[in-house]
């Protein structure tokens, strides 16, 4: 099984950015992953994924905004997050969807 550790997270002002790092304790080159969140009282919700390929997929509320890349060397996956909004404070999630592995989410706060 494989291991998935986000880091990257914090507070941050409106219009700022941060950078969201996951950490996979194994190779990744074959699966597709994605970063999704759980905002305050709702359901987790996909925000972007990358397939093996490097196809990527977006939430309509964060195109142009974010950006998923990925990192094969390294077994890391990135989630650049530009322009925030403080709709945009949330839990975030590493996770392949496909095999059911997910990280324990890292803490993104976007206030002023």
């Amino acid at each position: 099984q494989v291991q998935l550790v986000e880091s990257g997270g914090g507070l941050v002002q409106p219009g700022g950015s941060l950078r969201l790092s996951c950490a996979a304790s194994g190779s990744i080159s074959r699966i597709a992953m994605g970063w999704y969140r759980r905002l305050p009282g709702k359901q987790r919700e996909l925000v972007a994924i990358i397939t093996n390929s490097g196809s990527t997929n977006y939430a309509d509320s964060v195109k142009g905004r974010f950006t998923i890349s990925r990192d094969n060397a390294r077994s890391t996956v990135y989630l650049q997050m530009n322009s925030l909004k403080p709709e945009d404070t949330a839990v975030y999630y590493c996770s392949a969807p496909g095999l059911g592995y997910w990280g324990q989410g890292t803490q993104v706060t976007v206030s002023s």
